[in-house]
């Protein structure tokens, strides 16, 4: 099977060029323009290993890399930055990185360094996978509110009988809001709790994951149980 890349670049010349010299090569490439549909991109399919352009409007390459890290997820990742100062390099691999090329680049070198990069991950997965638990939780763990129930200890949830399927950073999110129901949380107070750092004002990175939580789990003709109070930040509620 060919490996798969998930390419984030938004120069479209770039994009192009360098997709189809890693389809050529024989890789099999999902090419996006931004950060916001690379996070999404990533939890749909999770790729072989990702090349994520720096620079990038909303959310950049290196927040990307740190959103994706701070999941527990450790898929390679190269950078492609025009940066060329020490320290803009050593930020990228402080954020989860596992190398970088600097434009203008040659082809070669990113196929080399992607090679590089998959044989160390082949080298080191030689570990089983952990199986997930599917203990039945105990009735006193549970956390509920507005129709959601939760498990943390065994990292479950469901919407009445429909078991919610939620990635580590969902499952995080969601809890933050079911154990304050009802309760205005501001965007600084997410960013603290969730990932530990505030991406900025600027950032739609937090409005991602509110989107990835609503579509798991709202209902057809039923109301929205996460609102957005503008300018604040989300709370959860079922009216």
């Amino acid at each position: 099977m060919p490996r798969t890349v998930l390419l984030a670049e938004d120069d479209r010349a770039i994009r192009h060029a360098l997709e189809r010299a890693l389809t050529l090569e024989g890789y099999r490439v999902t090419a996006v323009a931004d950060g916001v549909e690379a996070l999404a991109q990533a939890h749909r399919t999770p790729p072989d290993v990702l090349v994520l352009d720096v620079m990038m409007p909303g959310i950049d390459g290196l927040q990307v890399c740190r959103v994706l890290r701070a999941e527990g997820d450790r898929t390679p990742i190269l950078m492609l930055t025009a940066l060329v100062e020490t320290q803009d390099r050593i930020a990228g691999l402080d954020a989860g990185a596992d190398d970088y090329v600097v434009k203008p680049f040659d082809v070669e070198e990113v196929f080399a360094r992607l090679r590089a990069l998959l044989r160390r991950t082949s080298e080191e997965n030689g570990t089983a996978v952990p199986v997930k638990n599917v203990a039945k939780p105990e009735p006193d763990r549970f956390l509920e509110a507005a129709g959601l129930r939760m498990d943390p200890q065994a990292r479950r949830a469901w919407r009445g009988r429909r078991e919610l399927e939620l990635t580590r950073t969902e499952f995080e999110l969601l809890e933050l809001l079911v154990r304050n129901a009802g309760i205005v949380l501001d965007h600084s107070t997410i960013y603290d709790r969730i990932w530990g750092y505030d991406f900025g004002p600027g950032s739609k990175n937090l409005a991602v994951y509110v989107g990835y939580l609503r579509r798991k789990i709202d209902e057809p003709g039923a109301p929205q149980l996460i609102q957005t109070v503008r300018g604040v930040g989300y709370v959860l509620r079922e009216d």
